[in-house]
């Protein structure tokens, strides 16, 4: 009995060996998605703190001409703001002066009257 009572005793210790190794296997198993998790993740989190580092300076520049431009507009509105807005501005004309208009009988040219003179065999010297 004692040779069956050994191979039983060997028997249950290779059985809690599997299961040793099978339980290590899946701890280590376990802990490789849960590292390839984390690093996903932290990957993740800095691209969206890019993300807003980049958002907030946009926001910061949108800010400061919100600033400039409400500060402008008050002015304008503000006692001799036409006369403030005059000054600013240089294509007023000057007292006693003529604008002169120079107008064209062609239209604008487009890529299509461009390509039109290109393909008539007109060329240009």
């Amino acid at each position: 009995m004692s040779s069956e009572a050994h191979q039983l005793t060997l028997s249950n210790e290779r059985q809690e060996l599997i299961c040793s190794v099978i339980g290590l296997v899946v701890k280590v198993g376990i802990v490789a998605v849960a590292g390839t998790s984390l690093c996903r993740l932290a990957g993740a989190y800095q691209q969206r703190m890019e993300r807003q580092g980049e958002l907030s300076a946009v926001l910061e520049l949108e800010s400061a001409k919100l600033a400039k431009a409400r500060t402008r507009f008050d002015l304008l509105f503000m006692v001799e703001g036409e006369q403030r807005l005059i000054r600013e501005q240089s294509q007023w004309i000057a007292p006693n002066r003529l604008r002169i208009v120079w107008r064209s009988n062609k239209p604008f040219p487009t890529v299509e009257t461009a390509a039109a003179a290109g393909a008539s065999g007109t060329s240009r010297p």
